[in-house]
């Protein structure tokens, strides 16, 4: 993994991924995948480091949306009693490469489309989930996570919003427990079914850290809630074009 060629550009470039990602309470899993695709990464060793570095990292914003006081137990809840045994489940299966790429991109238009306002707004009256909702949402999610290698908050978040089931860092609060506990099971998942994880991974979620580290805390704390937005849209922007076109 580390004898890529460029490999440090790469290492350079991760911990904005991460920051970024991190900010609005995101692992940056997609944001992983579409740059180990630009950088020619071996397909086998894409998924599993992206998660690994998601629980990393997603684990890191959480500590500190939770820290600040975000966090949100019984949304969480209501998503994660699907979701972690059907990523587990999608864990445990392979796509091809092309394609799961190819439809995260598409999914990423429309959390692109809600952080910019074109649909659904933040709004101060928010509505409990109730439990059906949670399970179909939270499962749904959970099984697409687990197959394409990503932790779901890139998806979650925007639903939060557009149902009006929590505020944006709330959402991010609940997004960034959802995406661990997710790219948790999925990994599991994958070394069940037999895929190793390189040793240079490790290196790669040290480096990421830096990043998540500074995300998180500035997220968490210093910036408001449409800095938030943009800075969403924009990683999605990226990530989107990227996974369209490597």
């Amino acid at each position: 993994m580390l004898q890529t060629e460029n490999i440090y550009l790469f290492l350079i470039i991760l911990p904005v991924v991460s920051f970024l990602y991190s900010s609005v309470g995101h692992g940056g899993a997609s944001g992983y995948l579409a740059l180990m695709a630009l950088f020619s990464f071996a397909p086998e060793s894409m998924k599993p480091t992206a998660l690994l570095l998601n629980i990393f990292v997603a684990g890191i914003s959480f500590y500190y949306y939770f820290k600040a006081g975000h966090f949100n137990k019984k949304l969480f809840i209501s998503f994660a009693i699907a979701s972690i045994p059907l990523a587990y489940l999608g864990g445990t299966i392979e796509v091809d490469a092309s394609i799961y790429k190819k439809i995260l991109a598409v999914l990423l238009i429309f959390a692109i489309l809600k952080m910019l306002n074109v649909f659904g707004k933040e709004s101060d009256n928010t509505k409990q989930v109730k439990l059906w909702q949670g399970l179909i949402v939270g499962g749904i999610i959970g099984f697409f996570s687990g197959l394409i290698g990503i932790g779901g908050g890139i998806i979650l978040t925007p639903v939060i919003l557009l149902l009006h089931w929590g505020k944006m860092k709330e959402a991010a609060a609940v997004s960034a427990l959802f995406i661990w506990v997710n790219s948790a099971a999925a990994l599991i998942g994958q070394l069940s079914s037999g895929v190793s994880i390189e040793k240079g991974a490790f290196i790669l979620v040290a480096i990421a850290l830096v990043g998540g580290v500074l995300g998180g805390y500035y997220g968490s704390k210093k910036i408001n809630n449409q800095r938030l937005r943009y800075i969403l849209a924009f990683v999605l922007i990226i990530a989107c074009a990227k996974l369209f076109f490597t």
